[in-house]
């Protein structure tokens, strides 16, 4: 494995994380007993659940995989049960407050196998340059060897990062494949980073979006490749990035459509990862719907709307007929 590509076999069939990654890929929650111990088994069925609708790649640790509740040595047990477990490549998230519990966590999951890391910017960063400087310490801290996702986030992170400071960070470190768009509003960023390639400025890299899906019904025609996030219809997110794909525009768009209520109901910030889990746990992938605390759980009334918006896409779609 080079800085380049991270390379992974399913069904026979070489499937890599590289500069031209497509498709969707998981970004896995942590399945939790409700004594806060991990579900080990609930793990193997959520990789495999992935793997049967479509993935063409499982993010874990990350924001919704609830990462900092974790202590080191059970972040290390979770990257080796997927990695042993899975046939496509596994991206593992690497948050640390400081650079040296980076290295430690990234160089662990490469030597367990993984194609690469998500690094995403610390919530303190304000300017560009200080963007800048701190992807180059992480970069240096875990090794221009390692392949990693950007992860553009501000929402969540408070951190904007511009195309330029995007592009800056993606001429300095040839090792970043890909980047993780989940800014709001994003489109015009998106169309703003293809423009800069197609005219030669800017290196070409993947480009995956999150937000759930939010906003999939047009990001494919802005250039990106695809979607890294963990909304609870992973299936249907490959259908419709498959759609896209193949130019069946209004189908694509009556598809999304169906789910766009329960796709926005689940972005409501704080309990986005109660809802996701909710589902997950309805569509019998994990056992329980268990958070580690601090977690905001829903609400008997939360729970019910949910069940209702299930009810109702049923009708329109078969996948979430239980």
């Amino acid at each position: 494995m080079t800085a380049r590509q991270g390379e992974a076999v399913y069904q026979g069939i070489a499937v890599t994380f590289s500069t031209e990654s497509k498709g969707v890929y998981a970004i896995a929650t942590t399945p939790f007993f409700e004594d806060g111990s991990i579900d080990f088994h609930s793990i193997d069925k959520l990789t495999d659940f992935y793997e049967r609708s479509g993935c063409t790649g499982i993010t874990i640790l990350g924001i919704m995989g609830e990462a900092p509740k974790l202590e080191p040595e059970e972040s290390r047990a979770i990257i080796q049960r997927v990695v042993s477990r899975a046939n496509v490549p596994v991206i593992v998230g690497v948050p640390a407050p400081g650079f040296a519990a980076m290295r430690s966590l990234a160089r662990s999951a490469m030597d367990m196998g993984a194609a690469g890391v998500m690094i995403a910017p610390t919530p303190a960063l304000r300017t560009d340059d200080q963007i800048v400087n701190y992807f180059a310490g992480a970069v240096e801290a875990v090794g221009d060897d390692v392949p990693w996702v950007l992860q553009d986030y501000p929402l969540t992170l408070t951190v904007v990062m511009s195309p330029g400071v995007i592009a800056k960070i993606m001429a300095n470190h040839p090792s970043c494949l890909m980047l993780k768009h989940e800014d709001w509003p994003g489109l015009e960023k998106v169309s703003k980073l293809r423009a800069m390639q197609k005219a030669g400025e800017l290196r070409p890299f993947s480009i995956l979006c999150g937000n759930g899906g939010m906003f999939l019904d047009f990001e494919p025609e802005r250039g990106v490749d695809g979607a890294m996030t963990g909304y609870g219809f992973l299936d249907m997110l490959t259908k419709l990035v498959g759609l896209f794909a193949s130019g069946r525009r209004d189908e694509a768009h009556d598809l999304f459509d169906a789910h766009l209520p329960l796709i926005r109901y689940e972005q409501q910030l704080g309990i986005g990862l109660a809802v996701r889990k909710h589902v997950l746990k309805r569509r019998g992938v994990i056992a329980l719907d268990a958070q580690r605390k601090p977690a905001q759980m829903l609400t008997p009334t939360a729970r019910a709307e949910v069940d209702y918006l299930l009810a109702r896409l049923a009708k329109r779609d078969p996948r979430a007929s239980f």
